[in-house]
């Protein structure tokens, strides 16, 4: 866990005001019973996951595809080939939108935009999650063949079905 308080206090913030613009059908499931604070949030969401990511194309079609993606400091980071079409999508269109899911437990969708990171100078909490699972060796060969991003959210919502049996 690398989030801060002031980490926790944001992600808290980003959850309970995207709930309160959230519409009636998204309310009716995901309802206070089954919606995960930020910290049983940051909790669940230790290591990589593997993130269903929408990007759009130049006349807007959508196209989503999987990503390795680690949630630290509140957000979601990711990273791919430059050359893959996501990258030259969300470089031209940053508005993006995610989904993570486990079963049919965990759910965690976001809605935001992509922000292109310098691979050299990573944020250090992000390149310890990548260090920790591939190796330094790995991270340490990255160059131009990587392109990273983190998604800055404007919506997230995050909720464990499975509390609906209890």
């Amino acid at each position: 866990m690398h989030e801060t308080a002031d980490d926790r206090i944001a992600l808290q913030a980003l959850l309970d005001s995207s709930y309160d613009r959230a519409g009636e059908h998204l309310t009716s499931i995901h309802t206070d019973k089954v919606r995960l604070a930020a910290d049983e949030l940051i909790d669940a969401l230790t290591g990589m996951r593997v993130l269903a990511l929408a990007t759009a194309t130049t006349d807007g079609r959508p196209l989503i595809g999987p990503v390795d993606a680690f949630f630290v400091r509140g957000h979601w980071h990711l990273s791919t080939s430059p050359t893959a079409l996501r990258t030259r999508h969300m470089d031209r269109s940053p508005g993006v939108s995610a989904g993570y899911v486990e079963g049919e437990a965990l759910c965690v969708i976001v809605h935001g935009r992509a922000e292109r990171l310098d691979v050299g100078d990573l944020p250090s909490e992000y390149r310890r999650a990548l260090v920790d699972h591939y190796g330094p060796e790995w991270v340490d060969s990255w160059g131009e063949d990587i392109a990273a991003f983190r998604i800055a959210a404007n919506r997230m919502f995050a909720a464990d079905m499975s509390r609906h049996l209890s």
